[in-house]
């Protein structure tokens, strides 16, 4: 099949600087260029520039420049690179719905769009009324408007079978990189141990459940370390109760982006804490179990189909006291954990293996752009 191009939408660029989509992209497009393909990015950028191009790793970069900052700023450049994008050839991958409705373009062009669906975001409990059923119809327009959706998760897929046919939808999970060591001396800037506290990667908020996992461990002298990354703002009611709640053992790093950094800590850490109450396949509880951790989870659905047995799961604050007591004493249950989630992630999240099946779902479709 000669001249395969990829344009992919619905993120700020690559090599990645934001989240999940962002890294996912940054593994999956360089890959693609290697078997053959064209692929082309569009990326934000902030201030009133005209749209430039680049190159990164063999993927061209189309850079748009949107004034606003926020959500409103992205909302507009979707909008912009959506209808920009119209002039490009080939398959089209959209990487989350949230503002799905600009993809009615590709639709009423022709243009075959494969549409990653994303976690179930109008569920969030951080969005406002106006948000959520922002996402609430955005959800839809996805289902309706893209050729092809991929749910990250069976229970995502099984939500959108709701919405649209079964047959419409491919399940791929995230994928994530085996750590198999890592710089221990990058402990001694956050006076750590391996092996001698647990570790929390998340955003703060309520659906994360940081107050119970705080609350939880903070309920007692345990004579180790909980250690909490995040931006934590003394304006925002929710993070204050967190900090509030916290014993003199819980460390709050504030954000740390350096990825050498953040992989010591996950891979030192005698566990890796999973607050997470909603979404698809999450890409930090993914990042932990590449790291081979022991995991304690909130106990639901999808973290259960993700972390399977290589996880104690909770459901509050007492929970997470019980839990911790047995992480912390007990050795061999440590082991049989990170046992578990060493197999798990050598069956399933291999990036090799995630990469794969995406080409794969590309060229199933991909005809259908010749034709």
């Amino acid at each position: 099949m000669k001249d395969k191009h990829l344009t992919v939408l619905g993120i700020r660029g690559v090599p990645a600087s934001h989240g999940g989509f962002e890294t996912f992209a940054e593994y999956l497009c360089p890959y693609l260029v290697k078997r053959g393909w064209r692929v082309t990015v569009y990326c934000q950028e902030e201030g009133t520039a005209p749209i430039y191009e680049s190159e990164w790793e063999g993927v061209k970069r189309i850079h748009i420049s949107v004034k606003n900052s926020g959500p409103l700023g992205t909302v507009i450049f979707d909008f912009i690179s959506a209808w920009h994008s119209l002039r490009q050839t080939g398959i089209f991958l959209t990487l989350g719905y949230n503002t799905a409705v600009f993809n009615l373009l590709h639709r009423v062009r022709g243009k075959l769009n494969v549409i990653n669906m994303d976690g179930i975001e109008w569920k969030r409990k951080k969005w406002g009324r106006v948000a959520k059923s922002w996402f609430w119809l955005n959800e839809r327009f996805g289902c309706f408007f893209g050729n092809q959706l991929v749910a990250d998760h069976p229970r995502i897929e099984d939500h959108l079978a709701t919405r649209t046919s079964r047959k419409k939808i491919t399940m791929i999970p995230y994928g994530g990189l085996e750590i198999q060591d890592a710089d221990v001396n990058i402990l001694k800037e956050f006076g750590l141990s391996a092996g001698d506290y647990a570790i929390v990667i998340a955003r703060p908020e309520p659906e994360n459940s940081i107050l119970e996992i705080v609350e939880g461990f903070s309920g007692k002298r345990r004579g180790t370390k909980l250690v909490v990354l995040g931006n934590y703002q003394k304006d925002n009611t929710y993070h204050q109760r967190v900090i509030n709640a916290a014993s003199d053992e819980v460390i709050f790093t504030g954000g740390i982006y350096d990825i050498e950094k953040v992989s010591a800590l996950r891979f030192f850490a005698r566990c890796y804490v999973h607050g997470h109450q909603v979404g698809g396949t999450n890409p930090s509880l993914v990042e932990a179990i590449g790291a081979g951790n022991a995991i304690l989870a909130h106990d639901n659905e999808f973290n259960r189909w993700v972390a399977k047995d290589g996880a104690i799961y909770f459901s509050g604050k007492r929970d997470v006291d019980q839990a911790f007591d047995l992480i912390f004493s007990d050795d061999e249950l440590v082991k049989k954990l990170q046992h578990a989630t060493l197999a798990n992630f050598q069956a399933n999240f291999r990036w090799e293996k995630i990469l794969s099946e995406y080409e794969a779902l590309l060229l199933k479709h991909y005809p259908r752009v010749m034709s």
